[in-house]
């Protein structure tokens, strides 16, 4: 849904083309999307199969490949609106696949989990140090809503901030040993499961 809707809501500022699209989001909201390249011709085939963008042209620069160009038409206007009220009213629930990694942290050994933590720590605080550089260097950009802009990028701070205290009380525990009896009983546990159906 996510691909579709920034798709209808760019054309509704002019006619454009897909590599144009891609460029577009990559700038404005590539910190905060993950919209793949390939997704986006996807979704504006299947927009202009289903009514919501129509192709205006075909453009080509010398020896370039054709590139076509796709507008947004009235029934699109209405499914932007119906897809971004779903957005307004949707409360997302964020899954994590890390959880996945800690359920089976007893097969790695400690060392191995503290180098993974460590190295989670370090790339969180680069990562909150790039949201920083980036809201400052977009936020200077005449064209730029600033108060909004710093809403988005205060939105991934957030987040990013909580990983980051989480990952560092985790990366604790662990050294404290806090782990180690847990562990060691899954450990037991797994080694009895298989020794009994070995059997």
């Amino acid at each position: 849904m996510a691909t579709r809707l920034v798709i209808l809501g760019f054309l509704r500022g002019r006619p454009q083309y897909g590599y144009e699209l891609k460029q577009m989001i990559e700038h404005v909201m590539g910190d905060w999307t993950n919209i793949a390249f390939g997704s986006i011709y996807y979704a504006l085939k299947k927009l202009a199969e289903q009514g919501f963008v129509e192709k205006v042209g075909i453009e080509q620069k010398g020896e370039r490949p054709s590139r076509t160009v796709y507008q947004i038409t009235d029934a699109g206007q209405e499914e932007f609106l119906r897809l971004l009220r779903g957005v307004w009213s949707n409360l997302e629930r964020q899954t994590f696949e890390f959880d996945i990694g800690l359920s089976f942290m007893s097969a790695l050994t400690m060392d191995e989990i503290k180098e993974y933590l460590q190295e989670r720590v370090a790339h969180l605080e680069e990562t909150l140090k790039y949201l920083d550089a980036h809201q400052a260097e977009e936020i200077a950009e005449e064209h730029v809503p600033t108060l909004l802009a710093s809403t988005v990028f205060d939105h991934s701070r957030v987040h990013f901030k909580a990983e980051l205290e989480w990952t560092r009380a985790l990366l604790q525990n662990v050294e404290q040993g806090t782990f180690d009896e847990e562990i060691k009983w899954m450990r037991g546990a797994l080694e009895s499961e298989r020794s009994v159906h070995s059997d």
